[in-house]
């Protein structure tokens, strides 16, 4: 059984709330691509992070550690799936459907 404060998507259903509520006058069409925005937001904390971990800008060095990394590609899963739940509240099943098909592929083709 899992614990529902650990279920990914119901954490993810409660964060879309929070949000919801906090942030009420960005509700429809804005709110949404407000949310997908953000994801591009969080892709380039990835870029930072990547660059600051092998320190590839002379100017500032090594800036940020590998658990950094990690830490910023689960802002961009969160993310990602919170801007799922924004478009659809079906989410769960959204997600799950398309899991599916991509682990069905053929991994190698060739």
């Amino acid at each position: 059984m899992t614990d529902e404060r650990t279920d990914l998507f119901s954490v993810i259903d409660d964060l879309w709330r929070r949000l919801e509520t906090d942030q009420p006058e960005r509700a429809g069409r804005e709110g949404l691509l407000l949310r997908l925005l953000k994801l591009s937001e969080e892709v380039g904390e990835v870029a930072e992070a990547v660059i600051g971990v092998t320190g590839q800008n002379p100017r500032k060095g090594v800036t940020h550690t590998w658990d950094d990394v990690e830490a910023e590609l689960c802002d961009v899963a969160i993310t990602a799936l919170v801007a799922l739940r924004t478009l659809t509240p079906e989410a769960r099943q959204v997600f799950a459907g398309h899991l599916e098909r991509v682990a069905a592929r053929p991994h190698n083709t060739r």
